[in-house]
């Protein structure tokens, strides 16, 4: 295999140097869900076949007659992506046990957005994860539903502004706290479930390869910065993403069989939520009292993680 060695804070790392999503895609300048694509893929390896929902990772790559994919690929509704993998899972064990294909063991991935995970597409997902089948669910999580015209989700935090839930007189914005949807896997009782954020290759390589080796359902949520959809500048991606996980507005953490570990990547203590909204346009109407609210939630959550890590280990 063509690889090449990394290294991060404990040992050294060999990297999947192919490029399983090819170069000449149409996404924006400096989106961070592309980047999570890539290292999704290097991950993944060539023996993987992706369900994928419309949305920004479908119209970017596969504008007909054209594709950036190097791996068997399909293109699926909102609704149903779950409800597909599940039955790519099923027909290839079949296929396998009469013997029409090779013993290979092939991995089978569903992708979608925040919308088309935590609101469309949840309940085709709920049930392939209830049913138990081995595949890994990714969600790329940018907050919105930024293919159509940046409107809000129930992925969308609290005060940020989108095309339907803008900022202005009467409103500060999204009025409702993001969903929890890991938590909500976790629910579920499946073997793994993950965060991971590409501001962190290692960490996320490290864990979309574990959950690849699991054999059962698992579930990685991806936190994937939208320059376009945030207001921010599009060299910021990366750096972004590390405010967030640093400010507490996303934790990186993994529930494996129940029990929670964060990741090392994790600080010891939180910066201010106030350093992540300031370079983000579609949170500069906040006020103090609402930026402090936000705090107080946000440090609320961050001690019940820690809590959960803690003693469920």
């Amino acid at each position: 295999m063509n690889i090449v060695e990394n290294f991060d804070l404990y040992a050294p790392r060999l990297i999947n140097k192919n490029e399983l999503l090819s170069a000449g895609h149409r996404a924006c300048s400096g989106c961070g869900e592309v980047l999570a694509v890539r290292l999704m893929c290097k991950a993944l390896g060539e023996n993987t076949v992706i369900a994928s929902a419309t949305g920004c990772m479908e119209i970017i790559s596969s504008m007909f007659p054209t594709t950036a994919w190097r791996v068997p690929w399909i293109h699926v509704a909102f609704e149903n992506t779950a409800a597909v993998a599940s039955g790519i899972e099923a027909g290839l064990k079949s296929l396998r046990k009469k013997g029409k294909i090779d013993s290979r063991y092939v991995k089978v991935v569903g992708m979608g957005g925040d919308g088309g995970t935590m609101d469309i597409g949840i309940q085709a997902l709920s049930g392939a994860m209830e049913r138990g089948h081995d595949m890994i669910y990714v969600c790329f999580d940018n907050e919105a539903y930024m293919n159509t015209g940046i409107q809000r989700s129930s992925g969308t935090p609290m005060g940020a502004s989108t095309t339907t839930a803008p900022a202005g007189k009467v409103s500060m914005g999204q009025k409702t706290w993001k969903k929890n949807m890991p938590e909500i896997m976790a629910a579920h009782n499946i073997p793994y479930v993950a965060t991971v954020c590409p501001s962190y290759p290692l960490d996320f390589i490290r864990k979309m390869e574990k959950a690849k080796s699991i054999k059962g359902s698992s579930y990685i949520h991806c936190f994937s910065v939208c320059p376009t959809g945030w207001r921010c500048p599009s060299h910021m991606a990366i750096a972004m993403g590390r405010l967030a996980v640093e400010t507490g507005a996303f934790s990186l953490y993994e529930v494996e069989n129940g029990k929670y570990r964060l990741s090392a990547e994790m600080p010891k203590k939180l910066r201010p939520i106030k350093d992540y909204f300031k370079t983000q346009g579609r949170f500069r109407h906040l006020t103090e009292e609402e930026i402090k609210m936000i705090q107080d939630r946000v440090d609320a959550e961050y001690q019940k993680l820690t809590h959960k890590a803690k003693y469920l280990k």
